[in-house]
Formats: structure tokens, C-alpha cells, sequence
């Protein structure tokens, strides 16, 4: 059996529209803390679930994997690990979005699907100046220069998280390796029950509450809830 005792490496995975600067900012800390090597990834808007997947691929070459990601990136690192869980140290898997293959009620999904259409509609500028008008400061920087940067082809990245199907219920239930779950208790987007259903769901599980402001304050709480736990519960385990 391989030794998943330490992670060689961290990979980030940013949430839909996002970026490998968020990501960082998410992980970096808990992850220089921990001496761990990270990287985090900058989705290709052409084929961003096979970038991730990619990329996670590469870095099990070096030896066991810590992965973390948000929102999308959360649904792609646990079925990676599920189905690598001879590579994997753990997952953190904050604000997950969705359960199950049928997305029509999940809105993450609906809302990536109707910023893509508004965005071929009206142009990234137009849609940047409607998502600074009614998004907290801090997210509308952020995706601004997400944005910005997979412009234009950020409307099919959008358009192909809106068509992901997120892991089944019964899926969750055969998950083995290490998982912490970071929900925000007040994320319309990504509900918080979503992350309780996980929780109840995946066997070796911990779920840790935060809040959008406590988010939006500061990415970092990310990786100080999730990543740490993952390290408690590795060096607690006999």
C-alpha cells in the first residue's frame, strides 16, 4: 500500500469562472504553513473539467495529492479521489454546489448558464459592469480578472459548468479518503444543505461552517479550516 501519511503536493481547483489567483489565495497560507508545495490551477475555458483532471494527474506523479477546490473544482476533486484513492491524502471540498446528475434546481448551475447567455448577448463589459453593480466587493474584483482573463472563451467555460453533472448520492457513499467540507451557512449559491448532505454522506468526513463576509474578509479561511483539519485528523488517526 503507498504511504498517504504526508502529501508531496497541493492542487487547487477554482470554482466556476474563476481563477488560479483565488485558488491560491484560498490555500497558499494553510499550505506554506504546512510546507506544502501548491498548485493552484488556471482552468483552459476551452475544456476546464479536463485541465483539472489533467492537472491532478500530473501531480500524482510525484506522490500522494492534497486536493482542494471550490464549488466545481470541490465536485471534480472528490470523484477524482474517489477514483485515485491510492493517490490521495485528502479533499477539501468548500462550498460544494449540488448532489446528483439532474441540475436543473441548482443554482450554481442556472446562474452560470445565464451569464454565459448574457455574455454572448452583451459582451464582457456590459456583464462585468452588471456583476460589479450587484456583487460585494471583494467577489466582483475577483471575477473581473477571472473574467477578463478567459475572455472569450469564457462563456463556453460557463456553459460546460452549467451542464456538469455533480456526484450522485450513492457515489458519495463510496468516497474513502479524508474529507473536509467548508460550507458557508448563508451562500444562496452554494446552500448550506448541500454541504450537511455531503457530510452525512461521504464516510471519513468533517464539516466546517463559515460565513460570506468571514470569506470575503479573508480567502484564506478556505484552507485554515479545511487544510488543517485534514493534517489533525491524519496525525490524530493511529
Amino acid at each position: 500500500m503507498p504511504d498517504l501519511s504526508h502529501p508531496a503536493v497541493a492542487v487547487a481547483l477554482p470554482g466556476t469562472g474563476s481563477d488560479a489567483h483565488f485558488a491560491a489565495r484560498a490555500f497558499g497560507t494553510a499550505c506554506a504553513a504546512m510546507d506544502l508545495p501548491l498548485h493552484a490551477v488556471d482552468p483552459d475555458p476551452q475544456r476546464v473539467i479536463a485541465s483539472y483532471q489533467a492537472a491532478l494527474d500530473a501531480a500524482a506523479r510525484s506522490g500522494p495529492v492534497l486536493i482542494a477546490g471550490i464549488s466545481l473544482g470541490a465536485a471534480v476533486a472528490v470523484d477524482w479521489a474517489a477514483r485515485h484513492p491510492d493517490s490521495v491524502f485528502g479533499v477539501v471540498a468548500a462550498l460544494p454546489a449540488w448532489t446528483g446528475a439532474d441540475t436543473t434546481g441548482c443554482p450554481a448551475a442556472l446562474s452560470a448558464a445565464a451569464t454565459a447567455a448574457q455574455l454572448r448577448a452583451d459582451g464582457i463589459d456590459a456583464m462585468i459592469d452588471r456583476m460589479r453593480a450587484s456583487s460585494p466587493a471583494w467577489l466582483a474584483e475577483a471575477l473581473t480578472r477571472s473574467w477578463r482573463s478567459q475572455w472569450p472563451q469564457l462563456p463556453a467555460a460557463l456553459e460546460e459548468a452549467a451542464a456538469y453533472a455533480w456526484p450522485e448520492a450513492e457515489f458519495l457513499t463510496k468516497v474513502t479518503v479524508p474529507v473536509s467540507i467548508v460550507g458557508a451557512i448563508d451562500d444562496p449559491v452554494h446552500p448550506f444543505a448541500v454541504a450537511e448532505r455531503w457530510a452525512e454522506l461521504i464516510p471519513h468526513c468533517e464539516l466546517h461552517r463559515i460565513t460570506l463576509d468571514e470569506l470575503g474578509a479573508d480567502p484564506a479561511i478556505l484552507g485554515e479550516r479545511g487544510i488543517r483539519a485534514l493534517f489533525a485528523r491524519h496525525i490524530s488517526t493511529p
